[in-house]
């Protein structure tokens, strides 16, 4: 059994080390000029990022293995779809919830 005090000194160990990361980007360049190009480049982050972290859930079974479960496919498929039709991220994010909400309760 791990102890509270190694959980929380964990914890408080990652959300400095998540503040200093943080801190380096929004605190010692957030008064400087960025080119365009950068600007540009940055606009991209959010619609690569959030696939990034959904393609594991969405293609694991759990174990390690490639599995995709019915409810979490048509949440994904929904996502997809409603977010290119509309494009917009808010869009796919609400059509992902409503697709795996539909076919977990139809399961």
């Amino acid at each position: 059994m791990i102890e509270p005090a190694t959980i929380w000194m964990v914890i408080l160990g990652l959300g400095i080390t998540t503040y200093l990361i943080r801190f380096s980007f929004l605190g010692l360049l957030g008064g400087r000029p960025v080119s365009e190009r950068v600007r540009r480049v940055l606009g991209f982050v959010p619609a690569t990022v959030l696939p990034a972290l959904i393609a594991p859930m969405v293609l694991s079974d759990g174990a390690g293995g490639f599995a995709v479960d019915p409810a979490t496919g048509a949440a994904a498929a929904a996502a997809l779809v409603a977010g290119y039709a509309a494009a917009s991220t808010i869009a796919g994010i609400g059509a992902g919830i409503a697709g795996f909400t539909l076919v977990t309760l139809l399961l």
